[in-house]
């Protein structure tokens, strides 16, 4: 293992499977409207952890070179999850540099026992930060399911968004006091909640820490429909066609101004492992306006 101490005061430990120690080439270039092997940051494929704001270590993978794309997963997954769907290999295989997290209190991430550590947009800020250490000075960016809610918080905080996707999300995380969070948040922590007996069963039998997860819906954070109104980016909402669990994607789509809405087959579990999603995302990241 060795560490890097960055010029912006941020510590990141970079591991690798054939040693422990290499050295990476920086070389920062403007962000391409399609896919450049050459351009954006040159790394070797990495995989490490970084030490965030609050000492809370995340631990993070980046592969393939080019216009780099952030993925940020959704409740109960982590990183790995991205893995097992066509979007993360479609990504690699159109020359985009794929920077992939497990968000605070998942997968290998240090997973913090205290609602404070959730408060304040703090994985919104873990990935900021993250891509302050990495020298990204452009990206793209999709979330899945709760991952699409910290990446509003994204297109919110963070200028260098060039395009976003919101992944499995309707207009109903726009509610601070979201009926669907609350329920969540007692559910994981002991109380009988018909309905999400199985989410909690799922949880206990997954080995996931289930702490940490009601903290995550403690302090989910929501994104007004004022500041949805704010964003300038480009925008594809994109769903399932029997996708309606967080609320009306049209209805998101409809309060963010530069946003379009597209489907592909599947609920809400099978909709993000679907050739069409990975087609449809893709095709937008390239600059190639979407079929509906």
């Amino acid at each position: 293992m060795c560490r890097f101490n960055l010029s912006l005061g941020m510590q990141v430990q970079y591991l690798s499977a054939s040693s422990l120690v290499f050295s990476f080439l920086i070389s920062i270039a403007g962000f391409s409207q399609t896919p450049n092997r050459s351009a954006g940051i040159q790394l070797k494929d990495t995989q490490g952890y970084y030490r965030s704001f609050d000492s809370t270590r995340i631990y993070f993978e980046s592969h393939g070179q080019g216009n780099p794309v952030v993925l940020v997963h959704g409740f109960t997954a982590n990183g790995e999850s991205w893995k097992r769907t066509p979007f993360y290999a479609a990504l690699l295989q159109a020359g985009f540099r794929v920077i992939n997290m497990d968000l605070r209190g998942n997968g290998r991430s240090d997973k913090p026992h205290n609602a404070e550590a959730y408060a304040h947009d703090a994985e919104a800020r873990d990935i900021i930060g993250l891509l302050n250490a990495l020298s990204v000075r452009a990206y793209q960016v999709a979330g899945y399911s709760r991952g699409s809610i910290i990446t509003a918080r994204l297109l919110v905080l963070d200028p260098r968004i060039v395009r976003a996707i919101l992944g499995g999300m309707g207009a109903d995380f726009t509610n601070p006091d979201w009926p669907r969070r609350i329920q969540f948040f007692h559910a994981l922590s002991g109380d009988s909640v018909p309905g999400l007996e199985a989410m909690v069963r799922h949880v206990r039998e997954a080995g996931l820490d289930q702490q940490a997860l009601a903290l995550m819906q403690k302090e989910q954070p929501s994104t007004s429909r004022q500041e949805l109104a704010s964003i300038r980016q480009p925008v594809l909402v994109l769903c399932g066609d029997k996708d309606s669990d967080n609320g009306s994607s049209q209805e998101l789509t409809s309060l963010i101004p530069h946003a379009v809405h597209a489907n592909v087959p599947g609920d809400h579990g099978a909709a993000v492992s679907t050739p069409e999603f990975a087609e449809k995302a893709v095709s937008f990241f390239e600059g190639k306006p979407p079929a509906p």
